[in-house]
């Protein structure tokens, strides 16, 4: 599904390609590459289990303790969404307590693109817990008897929610079920490569990525569009070397003159385990970024069977020397 989104893209490329490398200089050389990529989602095989908790209060809105950590890519919104979805509730109806550990029951790690997956669940589970517990015929936002009873926090009914991923060990021979769902995608790299300095500037990447459902389409694209840039770090110009790039001043990294115009299509594939089908991308935006450029300076330079760029990062210096 990813490739077939990317076929109309991937088709129009190749034609521009073969047209400005007619017409422009034979130094400047214009190439489009593909790559492809599978990843498990959430820690392989070990238990890696998360906790939310979600209370209603005598004002008649809810407050979500949740425990999944905000690094940027929008767990605090999709942790709302999923619960306000759960409970059949305005996600304007949600308050939230987050990044506090004697509030928040334990979700884990943000890594492995867990969160949306394990943690989202374990909210939806909190969440129907809840509505169980909530009296016939009260509304949404309806202010509760002021004697009604309430714990030390504030809630009247509290659901609890707990969810890790089911997974089979490895035997002997390294078989089994590592990871309960897999994220999957392709991205195209539009690029230019000039033969005699080694530059490499990447023109568009397209980006077709398989999520599950998309809770947050805004912030799924968010993370897409980071992840490229990351990738094109790796790809040509993030290096680390002991004594030499210590420093960020030494240790180049991608700026919004390096990243280009980034085209996505979120496949939606619901995923039976997720919650509405959801599934994290964090990892996936950055695994096929790399090689898709490679694969376009492979085709720019109409190397053969079997020459590839094969050390990341693809400075000037080394493509250059390759080049020679």
């Amino acid at each position: 599904q990813c490739l077939t989104a990317l076929k109309p893209a991937w088709d129009k490329a190749l034609a521009a390609c073969a047209v400005k490398n007619q017409s422009q200089s034979a130094s400047s050389r214009h190439g489009v590459g593909l790559a492809c990529m599978w990843y498990g989602i959430g820690n392989t095989v070990i238990a890696n289990p998360s906790t939310m908790t979600i209370g209603l209060r005598q004002n008649g809105r809810f407050m979500l303790y949740n425990g999944a950590q905000e690094i940027g890519q929008g767990s605090i919104t999709v942790m709302a969404q999923i619960a306000a979805e759960a409970l059949g509730v305005p996600v304007s109806l949600i308050d939230q307590i987050h990044g506090d550990t004697d509030a928040t029951m334990d979700a884990g790690k943000s890594s492995a693109s867990r969160q949306t997956f394990v943690s989202g669940n374990a909210a939806r589970l909190a969440a129907e817990d809840l509505k169980r517990q909530l009296p016939v015929g009260w509304q949404a936002g309806q202010a509760l008897p002021s004697l009604t009873p309430m714990n030390a926090r504030g809630d009247i009914f509290v659901g609890t929610g707990t969810f890790s991923p089911p997974t089979v060990p490895l035997d002997q021979d390294g078989q089994g079920i590592p990871y309960a769902t897999w994220g999957f995608a392709a991205q195209i790299a539009e690029v230019v490569v000039d033969t005699e300095l080694g530059t490499v500037k990447v023109l568009h990447i397209h980006a077709a990525h398989d999520v599950g459902r998309a809770v947050n389409p805004t912030l799924v694209e968010g993370q897409i569009h980071g992840g490229i840039a990351q990738g094109i770090g790796l790809a040509l110009m993030e290096e680390y070397v002991s004594g030499k790039t210590d420093n960020l001043h030494d240790y180049l990294i991608p700026t919004i003159g390096d990243c280009p115009p980034v085209t996505t299509h979120l496949i939606e594939d619901p995923e039976p385990f997720a919650p509405y089908g959801a599934k994290g991308v964090g990892e996936p935006a950055l695994i096929p970024t790399a090689p898709a450029i490679f694969n376009a300076i492979r085709h720019a330079l109409s190397w053969g069977p079997g020459r590839h760029v094969r050390t990341a990062p693809c400075t000037p210096d080394r493509l250059r020397a390759e080049i020679k």
